[in-house]
């Protein structure tokens, strides 16, 4: 049975060492909140950018969205580690951890530039699927590929 304690458990922190893909991102003055610090939904903008910038890497064509063989978001766990402000760059790190049958998983942290230990880092679980039949598809090869880097 699941306690309040297990929950409360610290996650993994990552670290630089653990992303094979980096891009930068800057803040914008209304990424900032009442409390005049980067606001928590920002961050989930700028790692949703950069994963998409980690497609075209991977030379996934993401543009079309008439595509067959696409992803959807399915779940994400999100940790914040310290506050912000604007003016920043950030360095945005993602690799893929898990590929299954039909879903994976990309690790993504944000760092200031330069920091060691992140300012926000989450695990987003993704699954291929098919826009055009409404239902989920192997994983391309392109992402299992990634794996293995």
């Amino acid at each position: 049975m699941n306690t309040i304690n297990s929950f409360m458990k610290k996650p993994p922190i990552y670290t630089r060492d653990d992303f094979n893909f980096w891009t930068s991102i800057r803040t914008r003055w209304g990424d900032m909140d009442g409390l005049r610090h980067i606001n928590h939904a920002a961050y989930l903008s700028y790692m949703e950018s950069a994963r998409l910038d980690f497609y075209q890497y991977l030379g996934y064509e993401y543009t079309r969205w008439d595509m067959e063989v696409s992803t959807i978001l399915a779940g994400m766990k999100i940790d914040y580690f310290q506050q912000t402000e604007h003016p920043a760059t950030f360095d945005i790190g993602q690799s893929i951890t898990r590929v299954g049958n039909t879903s994976f998983d990309i690790a993504t942290a944000v760092f200031i530039k330069e920091d060691l230990i992140p300012v926000v880092q989450g695990l987003f679980t993704l699954v291929a699927f098919d826009y055009n039949s409404n239902k989920s598809i192997l994983v391309p090869l392109t992402f299992r590929q990634a794996l293995e880097k």
